[in-house]
């Protein structure tokens, strides 16, 4: 493979091109999906291409093909080259690019059992257990259980002298019993809505024990139909790390993504609230909240040796003691901010697609309280749970999320379990209101198979590590009337 990208390179710099680079990439994916009893969907599918990115008088050009030969990549540089030339008549300023270091190696994530080497029928058989199990719940109607398992092999090789190969398998799982009565339905999910997912194998899958925990979670749907409606008020709110995943990822994680704060962003997913103008002096959190980019999580979603340019995994702050201190970054946008090293965060979904800038695992660190000290600490509060639903403006800042369940909060413990839950705010409000974080015995990475984002769209599996924490005086339920303050 390496003759083949350096013929790609090498033909690249005599068509003029002053950068390029190629990624070869051989994927292979499974997903299973069950519902009422029955396999719902089977699909396994492979895929193999490559890319080739080029610079050529200041401006990119990108071209791919699914046919890995000699022949192939001279077409397909020469259409690269002619993109970049046709591009730069409109270019506003030549592209600049961060310095890198060049590196060679090869690169494996950890897994211990191969999903992809594990019988079919075992894994349709731990599914329909659970299944089985759900639907002896006489108010479930709806049961369903999904897989999905991938894996990458990436080569990487650029004009700067790059060449890495990294090999990556990703696993996972999950459960959902729905109830239906009179009318009304309600669901509660195992671990997590759509499941969880890291960069382990198959034992990932089963350390999650999905059919010893079939019978509680369906017993909990029933128990919603007939539980109370949330009440509308303000309130404590606390959340469960499912769900604080998914408020990290919506208010947390897109904002920062530095395309989306330049504009290139806006057309498809929106822009920024945090314009550079705030980089190291706005109070995104309170004290307490600490949030890095951390590509280098064992087992994390988003976790890697180098991405797409070739740039080192890494840990970078994004919030320290409250203040928002940095942001996800390609070569090309670091330099625009004038920094001397890009923060490692270009991914594509596959060949045939051009890296952008795409959360790591945005991970909120751990505090030190236990869960437990958060309830007993709580007078009147709500313990939400289990992502239902979410809403979010185009800059990240205005939001409503709905969770699957909650449970009120009295005199430091749980009480009533409550219905139809919904929360809203301010992003920058919301975390500063943030007084409590469970410790690193109840943090947890939790997996996000499908963050999507670009045009075309791109799916990227990305990663959120969290534990339950507190945030005061939170808008609870659907208010009569409210206002939203100015951003300060």
């Amino acid at each position: 493979m390496k003759e083949f990208t350096e013929k790609i390179l090498q033909k690249a710099k005599d068509l003029g091109a002053s950068y390029a680079d190629v990624r070869i990439i051989k994927g292979a994916n499974e997903s299973i999906n069950i519902k009422n009893g029955k396999v719902d969907a089977l699909a396994a599918a492979s895929d193999y291409g490559f890319g080739v990115r080029v610079i050529v008088n200041g401006s990119w050009g990108f071209a791919s093909s699914f046919t890995v030969t000699d022949e192939e990549a001279e077409k397909v540089v020469q259409q690269a080259v002619s993109i970049a030339r046709a591009s730069s008549r409109l270019k506003r300023e030549d592209v600049k690019l961060a310095p890198v270091e060049p590196a060679e190696g090869h690169f494996e994530s950890e897994w211990k059992i191969n999903p992809f080497d594990v019988p079919l029928e075992d894994k349709i058989n731990l599914l329909l257990d659970a299944d089985k199990i759900m639907r002896q719940q006489p108010e479930i109607k709806i049961s369903e259980g999904q897989m999905n398992f991938w894996k990458t092999d990436e080569t990487f090789a650029s004009t700067e002298g790059s060449y890495i190969e990294q090999v990556k398998i990703e696993s996972g799982a999950g459960i959902e019993a729905t109830a239906i009565e009179a009318g009304e339905m309600q669901r509660r999910s195992y671990p997590a809505f759509g499941g969880d997912y890291a960069s382990r194998g198959y034992e990932f899958v089963e350390g999650w024990n999905l059919v010893d925990h079939a019978e509680s979670i369906a017993k909990e749907a029933a128990e919603l139909l007939k539980a109370p409606q949330c009440p509308s008020d303000t309130r404590d709110l606390i959340l469960e790390g499912s769900m604080l995943a998914l408020q990290v990822h919506e208010s947390c994680g897109h904002p920062i993504e530095l395309d989306r704060v330049f504009g290139t962003e806006s057309s498809f997913a929106g822009t920024s609230f945090l314009t550079t103008d705030k980089l190291n002096t706005f109070r995104y959190g309170s004290d307490k909240v600490n949030i890095v980019a951390d590509a280098t999580a064992p087992g994390g979603l988003g976790s890697f040796s180098f991405d797409d340019e070739g740039v080192p995994a890494q840990c970078v702050d994004i919030v320290k003691n409250g203040i928002f201190s940095g942001y996800l970054s390609s070569r090309e946008t670091a330099a625009q901010m004038g920094w001397e090293s890009s923060g490692g965060a270009m991914r594509a979904d596959g060949w045939s697609r051009i890296p952008i800038i795409r959360m790591t695992n945005i991970n909120l660190l751990p505090g030190d309280w236990t869960f437990d000290e958060i309830i007993k600490d709580t007078k009147d509060g709500i313990y939400a749970a289990g992502v239902q639903s979410w809403s979010i403006d185009d800059k990240r800042l205005n939001f409503q999320f709905g969770t699957e369940v909650a449970w009120e909060i009295k005199d430091g413990s749980l009480g009533r379990m409550l219905k139809n839950p919904t929360y809203t705010g301010i992003t920058y409000e919301f975390w500063r209101g943030c007084d409590a974080i469970a410790g690193k015995d109840e943090w947890h990475l939790w997996g996000v198979p499908s963050c999507g984002k670009g045009e075309p769209m791109q799916t990227a599996r990305v990663g959120h590590g969290v534990a339950p924490s507190r945030f005061r005086n939170v808008r609870i339920g659907v208010m009569e009337s409210q206002s939203s303050e100015s951003e300060e």
